[in-house]
């Protein structure tokens, strides 16, 4: 399991993701679950995966050598729509699921994979998808303006309440990191370190990227003030009657 979460804003896109691959009793691994690919003048495309890691892995691979065949009918800096990739992605996911699914059925295990992509086409707006196992994608709206692959329900009541698209973008980030830690003290299959990445618009370039471990300042403070703050909103709720 993983939590990965992308929203999309007035002036730009936020991307967050977790490192933790396996949770057992005595084995616990990471790996980066985000992948960037820029083509200056022309598009920035950011990619997060949650699931199956050997798919996420194969999709990525597929994904690379594409680009590096110039034979090949489609490549992720091809198409004049986001959309477009979005369904190229849903394909090769469904290839690399649909190659080992006699073996995966008879271990009675799952190798699918959810994807969310995000990124700005030069000339167009920036946009964000989630990509689901199937194949098939949704991308975000104004009323929610953030998508969520993997462990997500830990981490949505903060998106829920602060998210909107005018919303500035060291905000969200701040909020992504937050859902993120939410989710990581509640699921043990969630761990750091957490990726961030900021994309903003009608910059084709390498998106402002950063790696929070536990012993960041960043995420220290930010887990240091958001416990405080929380205690304090509830000591200041409300008395009932009885109390008074």
């Amino acid at each position: 399991m993983t939590y990965c979460l992308a929203i999309a804003l007035n002036k730009g896109l936020v991307f967050a993701s977790d490192s933790r691959t396996n949770a057992g009793v005595d084995y616990v691994a990471t790996y980066s679950k985000m992948t960037t690919f820029v083509f200056p003048d022309n598009r920035t495309i950011v990619i997060t995966t949650s699931g199956s890691l050997a798919t996420s892995q194969a999709v990525i691979n597929a994904i690379k050598r594409d680009l590096s065949d110039p034979n090949a009918d489609f490549d992720i800096s091809k198409g004049n729509y986001l959309h477009e990739v979005a369904q190229y992605i849903g394909d090769l996911s469904q290839q690399e699921q649909k190659r080992h699914a006699d073996a995966m059925e008879k271990s009675k295990t799952s190798n699918e994979s959810s994807f969310l992509l995000g990124g700005q086409i030069k000339g167009k707006k920036s946009k964000i998808f989630l990509i689901y196992p199937q194949g098939n994608y949704i991308s975000a709206s104004d009323e929610t303006p953030y998508l969520q692959i993997g462990e997500n329900k830990y981490g949505k009541p903060i998106l829920d309440r602060f998210i909107t698209p005018s919303t500035s973008l060291e905000d969200a980030a701040r909020c992504a990191i937050v859902s993120l830690d939410s989710t990581i003290r509640s699921n043990i299959s969630v761990g750091p370190p957490i990726e961030l990445a900021i994309h903003r618009n009608d910059q084709i370039e390498e998106p402002y990227h950063n790696v929070l471990t536990t012993n960041s300042n960043m995420y220290r403070s930010v887990q240091k003030q958001w416990n405080e703050g929380l205690k304090k909103a509830f000591e200041n709720l409300p008395r009932f009657d009885w109390e008074k």
